[in-house]
């Protein structure tokens, strides 16, 4: 209730602190600052602080960590092993504070000690673990395992670099390393007693021993794998899991023979040989090299994961037969594909299982998330890459072919192209390993991660696996952590719904469905747009400080931040703006509705388009921004190295939310999610879980527009030319000309050619197809913006609609229908279906 403190010294707006705390908080900052820091407190740095408060509040977190841990293993509890080879988990210091109910007792301790939090919190880089979605909705399932006080670990690559950090050059994007360990780590622990050997190359002997053939590797080389560990707190810190990244070593740092005839580089070959693995996320494959080297990365942490949890199961039960009733392994996507072959070479060559009985315990042990259509993500390997680095591992996935093509036979005989379709082996395609074939047939589950992306797994490229192996695919929708991306990101929006829901809203995201009748009330109306305001000013003085542009925070914030990708359409979006700066610049006194387009988002290194696309977006920008004849009406940015906490002030600020994906490509997204759930309207196609927030939000709370999958299907069977798209679309064939003849890029006017003629000759992702719906929705919406109680009465319901969306939900489902983990958290037992909240709104 409000005014009274909730378990875990979460204290209601306005209470005071406990003194007792707080003098022991700041005794142990100051201990840390002198002991860990080595610096006085007249010295110190703002880093210098932000790391003794980190080590103050990790120490706190340690004591539950250890508590929890000796507690499961007591207990003979199921664990979960996360396998990802991307953990986007942003700073941990205002996370973990929020999640132990200690945030404003430290704010407090540290501005008793002349310290602001805020700018401690900026001193802490954001973890270069992850890209996008994939890495976002990893750290979110781990947060929320420990919020279920569900037994879980998390393993991945502790890279050095991580991806790149984005600059934008004269409109261009160029990659930099990303030096987020250049000051340590105050979070992580180091385990240099936790070490695994991980093999490469060589050949295999075949000896027989009691009668039975028995494989031995001979590898020719060999990296050390090394643990660090990170503590993820769950909710009201009543349990705490460990993020475990590997990061590679050399078996032999130094070759002292070579160092001595003076090759001192020579002498490290295999150090930096090693190194390499853990250097960067998604190194650039177009080379040989970096395809061997992305297969390396995924061998590497993938074998280090299983050594480490067969060691624990060991440890605590003595025996490898009942592995699938005390550990649940779920692949994150195709990256950990090789653990089917892996933990199969371990059972069968380390611990002589018979064939049959590991193929049962590993189906039994591993299941697969899938999370996306697109073939280039569905990874395959050249056989002959394979046999030169893996060669052991070839030889079990052939064995597991001819037993998987032998019931291929059985249920659809002598159907070679059936065979063919399933085959773990492509032989169209030179001979490649198919990884999504390997994690699909080694796997008990493979889940989608909406409704639309699990049926249309079934209806496209597991459509042949999903007839051989019935029942295997299931769905399970994505969702957020609303502790990070609600409390953490938007706490002004937080203390309204404490007050308009009550306290046990922290706990119970259900309760948000308490504002739906509030969502008329002009006074709260009136309060909720104030939060917005908020808001939209810190974000335009960001934009103003990095970009030196002007925004007013009234206008319309329509904003579209994810990975670039032609499928994702930022394309359509800028394509649009051409458009309506034209509309403008034809009749700049008619009544337009100010609006802000914020692009973000990082293109791969090798994704050359993709780069050309965010170059046109600032050419674009450079234009708009600088004409005075339209009088600011639009204005376009595009904020560089797009990350979690650039994510946390962007996404409160949202009026429109850009999900203009191809329809039929996008697996479910999150970024919808976060967006709706702070209030933000979706503009969309019926793609991904956009479907499934229509459904939860009402169709009057959501614009949609464009061709459904099916119709993405049909026209593309009919021919990707667009040209009479254009003829009959007068504001699309001017945009279109006028990127063409280089009106936005004036010094080089056949720049974004390329760009004009895939728009008018191979529309392969439907952006011309596309763009007539996606101008008038955008009317629309203008149209709804101009009638403020309407569209904040929409706001407020997509916030008290969205508490099915929870990452808690999604994982609740995972631990009861895949990997069978009892559920002990906090949160209430269920989170409604679509519609169930809905009241008369």
């Amino acid at each position: 209730m409000p005014g009274q403190s909730l378990p875990g010294n979460f204290p209601a707006p306005g209470q005071p602190v406990d003194e007792l705390v707080l003098a022991e908080i700041k005794s142990a900052i100051l201990v840390k600052l002198t002991l860990a820091v080595g610096k006085d407190a007249g010295i110190a740095t703002t880093r210098d602080w932000y790391k003794a408060a980190a080590l103050a509040l990790r120490d706190r977190i340690v004591h539950r960590w250890l508590i929890t841990d000796k507690q499961s293993y007591d207990g003979g509890r199921k664990r979960v092993y996360y396998l990802s080879l991307e953990f986007l988990i942003g700073r941990l210091f205002t996370d973990a504070l929020n999640n132990m109910g200690l945030l404003p007792i430290f704010e407090t301790a540290l501005g008793d000690l002349g310290v602001g939090l805020s700018d401690l919190r900026k001193c802490e880089p954001d973890a270069a673990l992850g890209n996008g979605g994939l890495g976002r909705l990893a750290a979110c399932f781990m947060e929320s395992m420990a919020t279920l006080a569900i037994p879980a670990i998390g393993y991945g690559i502790r890279y050095d670099f991580g991806l790149f950090r984005q600059i934008i050059h004269d409109g261009w994007q160029q990659e930099y390393p990303d030096e987020w360990l250049s000051f340590g780590n105050p979070w992580e622990f180091q385990r240099p007693e936790v070490v695994y050997h991980v093999h490469f190359g060589g050949g295999v002997e075949h000896v027989e021993v009691k009668g039975r053939d028995r494989a031995i590797w001979h590898p020719a080389e060999t990296v050390k794998a090394v643990a660090y560990d990170t503590p993820i707190v769950g909710w009201r810190g009543q349990h705490v899991n460990a993020l475990r990244l590997w990061s590679a070593r050399s078996a032999d740092p130094l070759n002292l023979d070579v160092f001595n005839t003076g090759d001192y580089l020579g002498a490290s070959a295999e150090e930096a040989r090693a190194e390499s693995i853990c250097k960067f996320l998604y190194p650039n494959d177009e080379s040989p090299a970096g395809r061997e080297l992305r297969l390396r990365q995924e061998y590497f942490f993938v074998s280090a994961s299983l050594q480490d949890l067969v060691k624990r199961h060991l440890s605590s039960d003595g025996q490898l037969r009942g592995l699938a009733t005390k550990a649940a392994v779920q692949l994150n996507d195709t990256h950990p594909s090789l653990a089917v072959a892996e933990l199969m070479r371990i059972l069968v060559d380390l611990h002589n299982f018979r064939w049959d009985e590991a193929w049962k315990i590993t189906v039994a042990t591993l299941s697969y998330t899938n999370h996306t259509l697109l073939p280039e993500a569905l990874e395959t390997w050249p056989v002959e890459l394979f046999e030169r680095m893996l060669p052991r591992h070839l030889e079990i996935i052939y064995r597991i072919n001819v037993n998987h093509l032998a019931l291929a036979d059985e249920r659809c005989p002598g159907d070679d192209d059936f065979k063919a379709s399933v085959s773990l082996i492509d032989e169209k395609s030179g001979r490649r390993v198919r990884m999504g074939q390997l994690a699909f047939v080694g796997s008990h589950r493979i889940n989608g991660v909406s409704a639309m992306h699990s049926d249309l797994m079934k209806e496209t490229v597991f459509h042949d696996l999903n007839h051989l192996y019935q029942g295997r695919i299931t769905n399970k929708t994505n969702g957020i952590t609303f502790r990070r991306w609600l409390m953490l990101a938007n706490p002004k929006l937080t203390e309204l719904l404490r007050e308009a829901c009550g306290e046990a809203v922290l706990d119970d995201p259900s309760r948000l469905g308490l504002l739906e009748a509030r969502a008329g009330d002009n006074a709260f109306q009136q309060q909720f747009r104030a939060v917005k305001h908020h808001n939209k000013a810190a974000l335009a003085r960001l934009i103003g400080e990095r970009l030196n542009v002007k925004i007013d925070p009234s206008a319309l914030f329509d904003i579209q931040i994810k990975r670039i990708h032609e499928y994702k359409r930022q394309l359509l979006n800028i394509l649009e703006a051409v458009a309506l700066y034209h509309a403008i610049k034809d009749d700049p006194q008619r009544d337009w509705v100010p609006r802000v387009k914020i692009f973000a988002g990082k293109a791969a290194a090798s994704y050359r388009y993709a780069k050309l696309i965010i170059k046109l977006i600032n050419d674009v920008a450079e234009v708009v921004n600088n004409d005075p004849a339209i009088g600011g009406k639009l204005k376009i940015v595009f904020l560089a190295d797009y990350n979690v906490s650039l994510a946390e002030i962007i996404i409160p600020a949202a009026d429109l939310s850009e999900q203009i994906s191809t329809a039929g490509m996008e697996a479910s997204g999150t970024g919808n999610m976060k967006l709706a759930l702070n209030g933000a309207l979706t503009i969309g196609t019926l793609d991904g879980a956009n479907i499934e927030i229509r459904d939860h939000v009402g169709t009057e709370n959501i614009a949609i527009f464009g061709m459904e999958a099916m119709d993405v299907v049909v026209r593309r069977r009919q021919g990707l030319d667009a040209t009479d798209v254009i003829r009959r679309s007068p504001q699309l064939s001017r945009a279109i000309s006028a990127i063409a003849c280089g009106e936005f890029s004036p010094g080089d006017p056949d720049r974004f050619e390329s760009i004009a003629h895939a728009l008018r000759h191979h529309d392969h992702y439907m952006v011309s197809a596309d763009f007539d719906s996606y101008y008038e929705c955008q009317r629309g919406v203008d149209a709804r913006w101009q009638v403020a109680p309407a569209w904040t009465r929409a706001s407020i319901l997509n916030v008290a609609r969205m508490p099915w969306f929870s990452s808690d939900r999604t994982i609740r489902e995972y631990a009861e229908e895949i990997w069978n983990v009892p559920v002990r958290g906090v949160l209430p037992q269920t989170l409604q279906e679509p519609g169930a909240q809905r009241g008369a709104g």
